[in-house]
């Protein structure tokens, strides 16, 4: 029954009723309905592929139900049937997207081929919907690498080897130098593309509800276990499973994740029989495993297991090539997100930039450069005058060419006031309180510094 078609009926008649259930039964799973309340309750519920919807309802009018049903799930198939020959109705419906409206009576036979061809429908619409989502996430995942130096050639000529088997992955390198975006272009490059593309950041989920995420459980195989739950690597089967930050996990899931790769098999939480899974493995981790081997805190036998095929991302300050690159594409982004025209980085501002550590790799770039567009003023390039303070200390030195004690103060005047109001959502009376002036003194400032306002978010929400 798992296999078969949901087809839910809404009719006020029950000898109607009670024929399409006999009819439908043998190759449906058929669901009714005698007035439009229960019915759209039943397909929030259910999710059925078709409903069998007659238009003269003793609450709501069946128009107004197709309406709300596509509302809910725009793929659910309706099909309307009414006793009454009314064009404009018809006409009506099929425009509302109804997939076909038929006539009392009808021939039952004929009303078989419909629903067939509406499950049909339905199953290529979710398909072209899923063919278009690929072709997208195929595009970011190369569009979104972005580099060209030496050690990022490198970088993309394993990439393009490794996309070409179903090798085991290990990605290593710092906080923010793009291990996931290197594991989702080798997925989507590779045999697998069509397939589930399945991330988990292994350090972001509490250790206690890792195992069950990882591997799923089995209905009332703990406290709180109401309903069976698939794991993500049942989820990525015949796909690639992305296990980033890994070495966060505990030694009992490094076992488990071992029988994955040796085996290809696994069972779930409070499962008896094993389940198999054909999953490609790519793994990431900004600590150093082969230490964690030593210590005894990560298996020697599980890193040898990932480390088959290793690839090395280089911090930012070993490619400083491409921090120009970097920063005119993610100006491009947020110039085209805020609306904003900024010109570029003016020769000093991009000698700071280059000079600068990085901590943070290029997701700190990134979000620095997203400030600074949020911050400026529209048309203008970016100076060292507009940089961060933060960036303008420089291996333990402060720069301070053309920058006077007014630009320093103002710079953070203006950055620290913007953070306020982002806080508070923009709400000018609960940010001069938590600053500690009167509001006209904050409005003031913030017509001095630039600051671009916006409107708060509760007056949002009631306009």
């Amino acid at each position: 029954m798992q296999n078969q078609a949901n087809i839910l009926i809404i009719d006020d008649e029950e000898s109607i009723i009670e024929g399409f259930r006999l009819f439908l039964a043998k190759e449906y799973n058929v669901f009714t309905a005698t007035n439009g309340e229960d019915g759209l309750k039943q397909v929030n519920e259910k999710r059925p592929s078709v409903v069998l919807l007659d238009v003269m309802l003793p609450d709501i009018n069946g128009i107004e139900i197709l309406r709300k049903v596509k509302k809910i799930d725009e793929n659910i198939e309706v099909i309307m049937f009414t006793g009454v020959n009314d064009l404009r109705t018809a006409v009506d419906a099929l425009h509302l997207g109804a997939f076909d409206y038929c006539l009392k009576p009808f021939n039952i036979n004929e009303l078989s081929i419909v629903i067939r061809k509406a499950i049909e429908s339905q199953g290529m619409k979710k398909e072209i919907k899923y063919r278009r989502l690929l072709e997208t996430e195929q595009s970011a995942a190369f569009d979104n690498i972005i580099g060209e130096s030496i050690q990022m050639r490198q970088v993309y000529e394993v990439m393009d080897v490794m996309s070409k088997s179903d090798t085991t992955i290990l990605i290593t390198g710092e906080s923010g130098t793009g291990k996931g975006l290197i594991a989702r272009a080798i997925h989507f490059k590779g045999t697998r593309s069509n397939m589930p593309f399945v991330a988990v950041n292994c350090n972001a989920i509490p250790g206690s509800m890792i195992e069950s995420e990882l591997f799923g459980y089995e209905k009332g195989a703990f406290a709180g276990a109401a309903a069976q739950k698939i794991g993500k690597l049942e989820l990525a089967h015949h796909g690639t499973i992305f296990l980033d930050e890994i070495g966060s996990l505990k030694s009992n899931i490094q076992t488990r994740i071992l029988k994955v790769l040796q085996e290809k098999e696994m069972e779930r939480i409070g499962g008896t029989h094993t389940i198999k899974v054909d999953v490609r493995v790519i793994a990431a981790t900004s600590s150093d495993l082969q230490e964690a081997v030593k210590k005894g805190q990560f298996r020697e036998e599980l890193y040898y297991r990932l480390n088959i095929v290793p690839i090395r991302m280089p911090s930012l300050r070993e490619r400083k090539d491409d921090i120009p690159v970097l920063i005119n594409y993610f100006l491009n982004i947020y110039n085209h997100k805020f609306n904003k025209d900024i010109k570029g980085v003016s020769e000093h501002a991009m000698k700071i930039l280059e000079e600068y550590y990085w901590p943070g790799n290029v997701q700190e770039l990134q979000n620095i450069i997203e400030r600074i567009v949020v911050l400026a003023k529209d048309k203008e390039m970016i100076t060292h005058q507009t940089l961060p303070i933060d960036l303008l200390i420089t291996k333990g030195k402060i720069e301070t060419e053309g920058i006077t004690l007014k630009d320093a103060r103002n710079q953070f005047e203006k950055q620290f006031i913007t953070h306020i109001l982002e806080r508070v959502k923009w709400n000018q009376i609960k940010a001069s309180t938590l600053l500690d002036i009167h509001r006209n003194t904050l409005l003031l400032k913030i017509q001095q510094l630039g600051i671009k306002l916006k409107q708060p978010i509760e007056e949002q929400a009631e306009g």
